[in-house]
């Protein structure tokens, strides 16, 4: 008995992977930008927050799609974040996807806010392929473009 439930313990969880994540901003003016990297799954749904730039949650509320996710799961994303990051400014970040979660139908979205300015559900958003994650993305708001780079 002992034996089976030492198996089961040991069930194979999937693999992470770690990646840089490079974040180009657009030249702007005004206060830093909230940042939200999550994964979505096929569905469409938030399935995780992978990394937030903007460490005062008392404005995650203007990351207003992730938040609806965010503020009703309150996960602990102490670990996860970061300051804000400025117009023009460029920052790297490091983000763990599971490997099960390439080229299944997930996708990473970046969302951005700007106090007193916009609010970009989907700045960046691209699905998580074999080749995706090791390539340029464009911006649609805040962001500039986001550059994925898997660590070995």
């Amino acid at each position: 008995m002992l034996m089976i439930f030492m198996l089961l313990s040991f069930k194979n969880q999937p693999k992470k992977i770690t990646y840089k994540c490079m974040i180009q901003m657009i030249n702007y003016t005004g206060e830093g930008a909230y940042i939200a990297i999550s994964l979505i799954n096929p569905e469409g749904d938030y399935e995780e927050t992978l990394y937030v730039q903007g460490d005062d949650d008392e404005w995650y509320f203007d990351i207003t799609e992730w938040w609806k996710f965010q503020g009703k799961k309150r996960t602990n994303i102490d670990a996860i974040t970061g300051a804000t990051i400025s117009g023009g400014e460029r920052l790297i970040s490091i983000i763990e996807i599971e490997n099960d979660k390439i080229d299944t139908g997930y996708k990473i979205r970046f969302e951005t806010a700007v106090e007193d300015q916009d609010y970009y559900k989907n700045d960046v958003e691209f699905e998580l392929t074999s080749t995706s994650v090791k390539t340029k993305t464009e911006g649609i708001g805040f962001i500039r473009y986001v550059r994925m780079m898997p660590q070995q």
